[in-house]
C-alpha cells in the first residue's frame, strides 16, 4: 500500500514539475509564435494563424514585436526574428543625456493634447531662460511649436528643470517626433543641437 502511495506521489511531482517548466520556459500560452521565419502553434490559440509578419518581411522592431517574437527588456528594447535583432528607435536620447534629459513624455509614449513636457537641461541649452520645442507628425509637418521655460536660474553649467504645455490638433499619422532644440542666438549651424523624442499619437 505504501508503495502505491509513493508511486502516486512521484507521478504528482513529475506532473507538477512539467507544468512548472512549461509555465516558466514555455512562452505565451495559446498563441502563434514566430520561430525561424515560420508560425508555430503554441498551446491552442483561438485566433487563426497570422498570414503575414513572420518571414523575411520583418524589417523593424515594431514588425518584430507585432509578430509575437520575444522582446528583450534592455534599453532600448530589442526583438529577435529570423536570426536578426531589431532595436526599438528611441531617438537620440542616449547621445544627449549629458546635455538634456526628458522625463515626460518618454520615447514612444502615447500622447494627446494638451501635452505636458518636462525634464532638465544644462544652462547653456537655454537663452534668456527658454529654448524652442517643436512637435511634428511622421511626415515632418509642424503640429505645434513653443518655448520651454527654465524653472530656476539658467545661467549655470548645471542641469536646470524645464516645463512646457503644448496644444495640438490630432495628426493624420500615427507617430511623430518631439524636438527639444538648443537655443542658438548666434544662428551659426555649428551651434545647433536638439533632442529627438519619437512619440505615438492617440
Amino acid at each position: 500500500m505504501k508503495k502505491i502511495g509513493l508511486i502516486f506521489l512521484l507521478v504528482i511531482v513529475v506532473i507538477a514539475g512539467f507544468l512548472a517548466i512549461r509555465f516558466f520556459l514555455g512562452g505565451p500560452e495559446d498563441a502563434w509564435l514566430c520561430v525561424d521565419g515560420e508560425w508555430v502553434k503554441h498551446g491552442n490559440p483561438s485566433a487563426p494563424m497570422p498570414d503575414s509578419g513572420c518571414g523575411q518581411d520583418i524589417t523593424s522592431f515594431e514588425e518584430c514585436a507585432a509578430a509575437g517574437n520575444p522582446i528583450m527588456e534592455s534599453y532600448p528594447r530589442q526583438c529577435r526574428a529570423n536570426n536578426k535583432t531589431f532595436a526599438e528607435y528611441i531617438g537620440n536620447e542616449l547621445e544627449k543625456t549629458d546635455l538634456i534629459q526628458i522625463q515626460n513624455p518618454r520615447p514612444n509614449q502615447l500622447i494627446e493634447s494638451p501635452l505636458t513636457i518636462n525634464g532638465q537641461a544644462r544652462g547653456n541649452w537655454y537663452f534668456e531662460a527658454t529654448f524652442p520645442v517643436v512637435l511634428q507628425d511622421a511626415n515632418g509637418n509642424v503640429l505645434a511649436q513653443h518655448y520651454a521655460t527654465a524653472q530656476g536660474e539658467w545661467m549655470t553649467v548645471d542641469f536646470v528643470p524645464f516645463s512646457i504645455e503644448l496644444t495640438f490638433t490630432k495628426p493624420q499619422t500615427k507617430t511623430g517626433l518631439l524636438l527639444l532644440q538648443k537655443d542658438n542666438p548666434s544662428g551659426l549651424p555649428e551651434n545647433d543641437d536638439q533632442l529627438e523624442v519619437p512619440v505615438v499619437f492617440e
